[in-house]
């Protein structure tokens, strides 16, 4: 079957939005925050987008960011992997770079 979605590293189509219950919205001030409810154990990227500048950290559900983490600007929507077959993200933590914010997660098939 032809498909405009876009495909990940195997190829496979990645589908838009998961059902409901895969929207996350974090709110990002001073002190590191993350998402409180783990990703789907089938979720393999999440899509970003952030209203102030953040610096983002994945990983498990003690993760927290520092000023020393990835920069993820303001107003840009990206999509990122969750990591590999061996070891794979289940939550994201993001810290504001000068104003608080809030960063906004959808879980994609």
């Amino acid at each position: 079957m032809t498909t405009t979605l876009p495909k990940d590293g195997d190829g496979e189509a990645i589908q838009a939005l998961r059902p409901s219950g895969a929207a996350h919205a974090i709110s990002v001030t001073a002190a590191s925050a993350r998402n409180g409810a783990a990703f789907s154990s089938s979720t393999r990227v999440v899509a970003l987008y952030a209203t102030g500048a953040v610096y983002l950290k994945f990983g498990e559900g003690s993760v927290t960011a520092s000023s020393s983490d990835h920069y993820f600007p303001s107003g840009v929507y990206h999509v990122f992997s969750l990591g590999g077959k061996v070891t794979r993200a289940t939550h994201i933590a993001a810290l504001r770079v000068s104003t608080d914010c809030t960063l906004y997660i959808s879980e994609l098939e």
